[in-house]
């Protein structure tokens, strides 16, 4: 569809919408929705009044994740008839968090053509205002609503090393941070607030310092949590007079070398090669780095 005109017959546009600051909508976006046949959206009153500040009146097909099941054939028919339809979200980029994402599969596998009108995106928004790492980072979404089920999976999440994106709701806002600061300990964290608004805020530097805050002032509207990964793990201490000790006391149980550096790598977290060295090895240890020149050939490695 590159070059042809838009919005083009038969085609399915995701539309991103402010997520706050109105002049955010880009004249593409703006030139699709006044002209597509209609537009499916979460909420038609909130999207009505939405797009009646920006001018645009076109006919709204209420898409959510209690009609979806019905809606899906009658978006799909209306696009095989040719019908030029886009679907925004109640805010930002259809299609995360929203019945968008069923619909886009739908369309694909209906070998309809799907395409995507950039936009603001509180994902990436608050990502990258925060100041933690984002050249690698996972997004959650809402976690579970039932306290059992959000605390087991940030228990999944708790040796996640990348930075991690979660939305939530104000009133189980304080309930997540404690969570967070039980089960996960007391991390890099911004909550955004109002994000592109007048009144955008970030409260961090921690998930402490955030928990402090909003107990004292209560949150409004949905927030974007942005949390530092989990820190590298603590490298063992290394004592090579303890560890050859351990080392031969296998060695006596009948173990061959290999298998003692083995078991005692599993043990400890020391890697298997150096403690393998440490054998071959006569006097001091200061400390692992590497096999001495002459190890015997067939050295282990990790």
């Amino acid at each position: 569809m590159l070059g042809s005109p838009e919005p083009s017959p038969g085609v399915l546009y995701l539309v991103g919408t402010p997520i706050g600051n109105l002049a955010d909508l880009s004249p593409r976006a703006r030139l699709v929705l006044e002209q597509v046949d209609r537009i499916a959206c979460e909420d038609t009153r909130h999207s009505g009044q939405l797009l009646a500040r920006l001018g645009i009146r076109r006919p709204l097909l209420s898409f959510h994740q209690h009609n979806q099941a019905t809606r899906l054939p009658e978006l799909l028919e209306a696009l095989q008839r040719g019908e030029r339809l886009a679907v925004i979200s109640d805010a930002g980029l259809p299609g995360i968090s929203d019945p968008g994402e069923p619909l886009v599969a739908a369309a694909r596998q209906a070998g309809l053509e799907v395409v995507c009108i950039p936009g603001p995106c509180a994902v990436t928004t608050a990502l990258v205002s925060s100041g933690l790492p984002s050249g690698r980072f996972c997004f959650e979404g809402f976690l579970a609503a039932k306290p059992s089920q959000r605390r087991r999976q940030l228990q999944e999440l708790a040796a996640e090393p990348r930075t991690l994106v979660l939305f939530e709701a104000p009133h189980r806002l304080i309930a997540l941070l404690e969570d967070l600061l039980e089960l996960l300990g007391d991390r890099p964290l911004r909550v955004a607030r109002e994000l592109t608004k007048r009144h955008e805020q970030q409260v961090g530097p921690t998930v402490a310092a955030a928990l402090d805050h909003f107990r004292r002032v209560p949150p409004l509207g949905e927030c974007t949590l942005v949390l530092g990964g989990a820190p590298p793990a603590a490298q063992p201490a290394w004592n090579a007079a303890e560890l050859r000790v351990e080392l031969e006391a296998l060695l006596t149980d009948g173990l061959s070398k290999l298998e003692a550096a083995r078991t005692l790598a599993a043990r400890t977290g020391h890697s298997r090669r150096d403690l393998y060295a440490l054998l071959h090895r006569d006097g001091p240890e200061p400390g692992p780095d590497g096999p001495e020149p002459g190890a015997p050939e067939g050295s282990p490695r990790t």
